[in-house]
């Protein structure tokens, strides 16, 4: 899962923003003004943009327009002959990008999820011209100076907490964007940032084609046998799209082949499907990844060197709660050990279901899954199709809308209807506070679709801020590639994709709750800002909770005590494959980014497989993301951090603690206290200080292990 992180600054959207065209385009005048609904102020219902108006090239202006706005307002901040300060310094570099940023809310979450030919096409376009753009802005040692001598007064002025985590964001994103380098190192640097950000655009796209366009076709029904009717439905209808009418189709969303893995009994056919996931963006041919991730591994590591580190990971996590590549060893390697015994615990009985169908080989990966779900079924009497007849995905929104409530006191009125909307399939939603306020807009936006890259995630159209002493509510995307209604069947959700909904929903109310008055200090730490999905998790299948939601689609009756007893029976079986594949890939994220030296025979799909043979990884159990299909890390946002989730659930297993040592899951002083302190702040304290404010402790790991049934 990736998230459109609040971003630091305006300035540093510049920078993280996918780019533009020319930089002689740039430094002209603006164009087009009056035309372009993102150039003109915004008039519609809670200002959203009026997507279905806006095209390809009015992007492609805005952001011309957007650079060129900015380039003038930083001209005229370095020409101020007055002193430097707060205002005339720091909060107009922060507004100098409004423009620019305007765009990149609107284009950056569409490029995610509803992209086409001549949106990527863009993409590429762009990337260089932003990359560049943003280096001149932090590297322009006037500039630097006035925000240097701001800095350097901070504690001497007048200033409260907020302004002065506002100055202090912006002097680091300064020096930690080669401010203080010579010019030639950082003619090195813009050189790197832009062959870094090119080459992950290049990952990014390769991947999502990967992704949508690997497909395995099956040619008889019945070597569909264990899969639903409504999985091999939909099936059908992906073939005939694809001109195969007659046939089924898979493809490499989860959706659509992990029903496979988990239920068909040919073992094949698992085989091709499990071949073609693992191995996205490992083909050979136009969309391979390998030689990206090499490059940019070597990049990477060149650039920690130039800003005075020993590796990448190590001048990544300097702005982490984590700090050094040690500590994040020192968790990983907490939980291994005892994640590898319970995964060949989970191999045993797996070995025995695999006997009763007369196989004696040793399982496989493709096996894992299957004989998982039968071994489970075994041991607990629980058939999850049986679970997901009571979660159909509108229910589950209004379990999602319940919890928010009893914690919060949010309620949730659906606008779809009336508001600008840039995908047929979502759904909006005013968000109103416990005193009827308006507080944020919600999109939820949750089906496969040609152009969504794989995963979920959460991102915003707009984040909240304030301008004139009014608060702007933000806007905030849900996105995910949850399972579609079929032709007999409405949207069934497996107990995974619930859990995801839940999860991207707790970094929605993050958005809606946060109350910051400058941009560049909304966003936390990278392994905390897991901290209010995850926990938000722990509600999804608490009796109370599921007693709202969970209605069987045909009689509506509520989901049976008994059959929730089974869940919660068995939700800690299989853990030690979901820790094992969790761990592997955030193993080798780090192991890649702690490299000092990249020889030049250098193949990352041999490097994964012996670092996880080293660690005695059970060979059936691939990472969760292969390399060359690992977009947290290679598409960049968790490079180096894909460790964060694991992070962050040693907060959120102790923190969800805090309410149930209550006796009550909804306990108001509780949920009082993780907002205040959690939800609210921002950026404006670190992340484990505000965990102390809310808990008055560090977190323990003890909760995690038990949740995940390692101790």
């Amino acid at each position: 899962m990736k998230i459109n992180k609040t971003l630091c600054s305006a300035i540093a959207a510049s920078a993280i923003v996918a780019g533009c065209a020319s930089q002689a385009v740039v430094e002209g005048n603006t164009i087009g003004k009056k035309e372009n609904k993102l150039m003109v102020a915004n008039t519609n219902k809670f200002g959203i943009e009026s997507f279905e108006d806006i095209t390809t090239n009015d992007y492609r202006q805005a952001f011309i327009n957007g650079v060129a706005e900015q380039k003038a307002a930083i001209r005229k901040i370095v020409a101020n002959k007055e002193k430097p300060t707060f205002e005339n310094t720091i909060v107009a570099l922060e507004k100098s990008g409004d423009a620019l940023l305007r765009a990149e809310m609107t284009f950056s979450p569409l490029e995610s999820s509803n992209s086409n030919d001549s949106t990527r096409a863009l993409s590429k376009e762009l990337s260089p011209l932003l990359s560049a753009h943003g280096d001149e802005i932090y590297m322009n040692s006037e500039l630097f100076e006035r925000v240097k001598a701001v800095y350097d007064d901070m504690s001497a002025s007048d200033l409260d907490k907020e302004q002065k985590k506002l100055v202090e964001k912006t002097y680091k994103a300064f020096e930690r964007s080669g401010a203080n380098l010579s010019d030639a190192d950082k003619a090195r640097l813009s050189e790197l940032n832009l062959k870094i950000d090119s080459l992950q655009l290049e990952f990014s796209q390769n991947l999502l084609y990967e992704t949508n366009n690997t497909f395995v076709t099956v040619d008889k029904l019945s070597d569909l046998e264990g899969l639903s009717q409504a999985n091999i439905d939909r099936a059908a209808q992906m073939a005939k799209d694809n001109g195969l009418e007659g046939h089924w189709m898979f493809n490499m969303q989860r959706s659509s082949c992990n029903p496979v893995l988990q239920y068909c009994k040919n073992r094949e056919l698992r085989r091709k499907v499990y071949d073609a996931y693992c191995n996205r963006g490992n083909k050979g041919g136009e969309h391979d990844n390998k030689d990206i991730c090499r490059q940019l591994v070597e990049l990477r590591l060149e650039r920690a060197k130039l800003m005075g580190f020993k590796n990448c990971a190590s001048q990544i996590l300097d702005t982490r709660m984590a700090k050094t590549p040690d500590a994040v060893y020192n968790l990983l390697d907490q939980i291994w050990t005892p994640a590898v015994k319970a995964a060949n615990a989970e191999l045993d009985d797996i070995r025995k279901e695999m006997r009763k169908d007369g196989l004696t080989c040793e399982p496989e990966g493709w096996d894992y899954r299957y004989y998982s779900e039968r071994a489970r079924q075994a041991k607990f009497d629980f058939d999850e199709n049986e679970a997901s007849e009571y979660l159909e995905i509108n229910n589950v929104m209004k379990g999602i809308f319940y919890v928010a409530n009893k914690l919060y006191g949010l309620t949730f009125n659906e606008i779809t209807p009336d508001v600008p909307s840039y995908e047929k399939t979502a759904q909006a939603w005013e968000v109103k506070d416990e005193n009827g306020k308006l507080l944020a807009i919600f999109y939820n936006d949750y089906y496969p679709r040609d152009g969504k890259r794989a995963g979920a995630w959460c991102t915003s159209f707009r984040s909240q801020s304030y301008e004139k002493g009014k608060r702007i509510e933000p806007i905030v995307v849900n996105v995910c590639s949850m399972t579609p209604a079929s032709a007999d069947a409405p949207a069934l959700q497996s107990i995974d994709n619930v859990t995801t909904m839940f999860h991207e929903f707790g970094h929605a109310l993050h958005s809606f709750l946060r109350d910051v008055h400058y941009r560049g200090v909304g966003g936390v730490e990278r392994d905390f800002v897991e901290l209010p999905s995850q926990i938000n998790e722990h509600w999804a299948f608490e009796p109370e909770v599921l007693a709202v939601y969970a209605k069987h689609y045909k009689t509506g009756e509520t989901i049976p005590a008994s059959l929730v007893k089974k869940i919660e029976e068995s939700s800690k079986y299989g853990q030690g494959f979901a820790t094992v594949e969790y761990l592997a890939a955030s193993y080798v994220d780090m192991d890649l980014h702690v490299l000092t030296e990249i020889p030049d025979s250098f193949d990352v799909i041999k490097f994964e497989e012996k670092v996880l043979a080293d660690r005695g990884i059970p060979r059936q159990i691939q990472p969760r993301y292969r390399i060359t299909n690992f977009s947290h890390t290679m598409g960049g946002g968790y490079t180096a951090g894909y460790y964060s989730y694991i992070w962050a659930e040693v907060l959120d297993a102790d923190g969800f603690e805090a309410f149930k040592e209550t006796g009550d899951i909804f306990n108001p002083e509780m949920a009082a206290k993780f907002r205040k302190y959690v939800l609210t702040p921002g950026g404006i304290d670190d992340g484990m200080t505000m965990y102390k404010n809310f808990r008055g402790s560090e977190p323990k790991i003890d909760a995690l292990l038990r949740n995940r049934g390692l101790k």
